[in-house]
């Protein structure tokens, strides 16, 4: 019988028997209800905590709720370096990401771009740092994980801004890209502000040598800073100058101004021997060959350095005039047009044509320098014409048995006098 006929029923049936309205009324009630709460179970048939049960709390009734338990929380705590939303960081040193009641499971660092950071986590799971510098002026994101000893993850991500420097140092070097030199070439590079941190810029410059040949750098004062090799180069070796120096704090608040590759390639063997006392230069070639070339060096007043020079510059024609030079003793000179002038020191010493005298093989007249015979407005056939035309800049010329003193190791590019343990 469905509910509300049973209702009914029950209301006939109480008028029958005599009972009053009110008690028909409530066992009708009492019948409609039982027919609702047995509905109601029929829909929830398969004896689950559903809303019609009786719950395991002891709350029954159609209206009885279960309580669940609180997530647990993981013990690991994350922080990154620098706060999130942090402008104005530091490209070395500023960032790192450490845990504290865990271990960092995954760092993930990446700028505005898209392109990741390079980084580390530590070996005992505390820490991550950056392998190298970040981008000056540039937005990243950090996302870090990590898990407590219990295995529950923890989660941060937080980003931040680096520094836009507000003042530079300018980079300048002696290679011209894809350049040619000669196998005693040092990389002389100069900044036009004084470095302090100077391991920092050291490592910002790095070359890569075709044969491996390793090459390292020696600081003269805090404005150069010179590379070389443990030898001369080998011909044929194709080397790579990388600069990362944009990145990098060369001195506090000062960033360095240039990110590049500079190729260059070291081209074929030669060395030349000066030796000031038989007044002859012997020039030797990669094939093992070598020839003999008349000369006149420095006089007894201004004697030619000794020791390792290398061609610096080579000009055609140049000037030279004793009020440029320190310590000139003698008569003054100033010749406009001084042929094929090969530069060997700072100071004012080439080997260069001379057209004005006649002392090449027989004594010493110059005023320091290297003469080779030439003709007025240099000739292509002369001495010192052929050995220009087969000079390279980065060319050895050494000078021997001169009276003069041994030349300093900044004096032009003459790194070669000081020994490899000493650079």
């Amino acid at each position: 019988m469905k509910p509300v006929q049973a209702a009914e029923a029950a209301i006939v049936r109480g008028a029958a028997s005599g009972r009053t309205g009110r008690t028909a009324r409530r066992a009708a009630v009492a019948v409609a209800m039982g027919g609702v709460l047995l509905f109601t179970a029929a829909c929830n048939s398969d004896g689950g905590s559903g809303g019609g049960g009786t719950n395991a709390g002891g709350s029954g009734g159609a209206g009885g709720s279960t309580t669940q338990a609180a997530p647990k929380t993981s013990a690991a705590v994350i922080t990154v370096t620098p706060k999130d939303g942090a402008t104005d960081v530091a490209p070395n040193g500023g960032l790192t990401v450490s845990v504290a009641g865990g271990k960092l499971t995954a760092v993930q660092v990446a700028d505005k771009n898209g392109t990741a950071v390079a980084g580390a986590i530590s070996a005992d799971g505390l820490t991550w740092k950056p392998t190298g510098s970040l981008t000056v002026g540039m937005a990243y994101t950090v996302n870090a994980q990590a898990k407590d000893d219990k295995g529950l993850p923890a989660a941060s991500t937080s980003s931040f801004t680096t520094l836009t420097p507000a003042k530079k140092v300018a980079t300048n070097d002696n290679i011209a890209d894809n350049g040619t030199y000669g196998v005693g070439m040092i990389v002389s590079v100069a900044f036009s502000k004084p470095v302090k941190n100077k391991d920092a810029v050291v490592a910002g410059i790095t070359f890569d040598a075709g044969d491996g040949t390793t090459v390292k750098g020696h600081w003269f004062g805090s404005q150069r800073l010179d590379f070389r090799p443990a030898d001369y180069w080998k011909p044929g070796t194709k080397v790579t100058v990388h600069y990362r120096l944009k990145n990098v704090e060369v001195s506090p608040g000062v960033y360095g101004d240039v990110d590049r590759d500079e190729p260059f390639t070291i081209g074929r063997y030669q060395v030349s021997t000066v030796d000031a006392a038989s007044h002859v230069m012997t020039v030797k070639s990669g094939d093992g060959s070598a020839k003999t070339i008349p000369i006149t060096a420095g006089n007894d007043q201004n004697p030619s350095w000794n020791g390792t020079m290398v061609i610096s510059s080579k000009e055609r024609v140049t000037r030279m005039n004793s009020a440029t030079v320190a310590n000139v003793k003698g008569d003054e000179y100033d010749v406009p047009d001084v042929p094929h002038a090969m530069r060997l020191t700072a100071s004012g010493t080439y080997v260069h044509g001379n057209y004005w005298g006649n002392a090449f093989g027989k004594s010493n007249a110059s005023h320091g320098c290297v003469g080779l015979s030439d003709a007025k407005g240099g000739s292509e056939s002369s001495s010192a014409g052929k050995f220009f035309n087969s000079s390279l800049v980065g060319d050895v010329v050494k000078i021997v048995n001169s009276r003069g003193k041994t030349v300093s190791p900044d004096n032009g590019l003459s790194g070669w006098t000081l020994p490899w343990a000493s650079w």
